[in-house]
């Protein structure tokens, strides 16, 4: 008590009695104090991996993985976490990650890739990509018939349009961008009306049970795929097991709806459930 006096520079006891006591200044920096270890016990709860996730979780999710479907992993995260609350966003989000602003994102990732360190990286799933028009389109799957068609891509920056243009550069054609969309929603919407011809992952594409609705196209030797990853900060205390139940649910969800052998390509204009109930000659 004398060193705590002696560092505020006031007497904190009434020694004028026996037992000594409290004095005015005394009761109100034990209120202070109480306070302070509170937030001390509260700070040493947020660094503690052993301690329930609790407090602001900030979540990003890519613009081309942004499916309706990813929420169920965040609603179960929070059932089982209550007192966990999210923030959603989809914008630049290595960088965010690396400034501090987020503390896990899904991302897409090209393959055999992994984010910048001090960033730590879990590869979930692979996916295909497949190049695809509405069903009563009449593009040739070849490059040259491509290279006539009108595109919807993802806007420049993406490293799955770079690839694409850069395969068909090495072929000799240049695609014919019509539209420019940042949402694989709209992409699918786009491809289905006859815009124009896509890009969209086979695991979306078979997901959305639009296989009916687009056909395949499959130029020679195209073959591109995509890492979805799970990318964090390295340090989250109690806040680390969430991200792992997040994690896991991501997995899950990716696995359910994985897609190991191609998509059926049908043939133009005849969808494949008119040919299966084709009746016998």
């Amino acid at each position: 008590m004398q060193r705590l006096e002696a560092v505020l520079g006031a007497e904190l006891l009434d020694r004028s009695v026996k037992p000594p006591r409290l004095n005015s200044l005394g009761s109100r920096v034990l209120e202070q104090a109480r306070d302070l270890l509170q937030r001390t016990e509260a700070l040493k709860s947020i660094a503690s991996r052993d301690a329930e996730p609790h407090g602001l979780l900030r979540i990003g999710i890519s613009y081309t993985l942004a499916e309706g479907t990813l929420i169920e992993p965040i609603r179960a995260l929070t059932e089982k976490y209550p007192k966990v609350r999210v923030q959603l966003s989809s914008e630049q989000l290595i960088q965010r990650l690396l400034a501090g602003e987020l503390d896990v994102a899904a991302v897409p990732l090209p393959e055999g890739k992994t984010a910048p360190p001090p960033l730590l990286t879990n590869i979930i799933a692979s996916d295909r990509m497949e190049i695809v028009q509405g069903a009563a389109g009449n593009v040739r799957g070849d490059w040259k018939s491509l290279g006539r068609a009108p595109w919807v891509l993802n806007p420049p920056g993406c490293f799955l349009r770079a690839s694409l243009i850069n395969q068909m550069e090495r072929a000799g054609f240049t695609p014919m961008i019509a539209a420019e969309v940042n949402n694989i929603q709209m992409q699918l919407a786009f491809v289905q009306s006859g815009y124009g011809v896509g890009l969209l992952p086979a695991r979306f594409i078979a997901r959305n049970r639009s296989i009916d609705r687009v056909k395949i196209l499959r130029p020679p030797s195209f073959d591109l795929y995509r890492s979805v990853a799970i990318v964090r900060v390295g340090q989250l205390g109690a806040l680390g097991k969430a991200v792992e139940l997040l994690a896991h649910g991501f997995r899950q969800l990716f696995e359910a709806a994985d897609t190991k052998k191609p998509v059926t390509r049908h043939r133009r204009g005849v969808p494949a459930n008119r040919r299966a109930a084709r009746p016998p000659k």
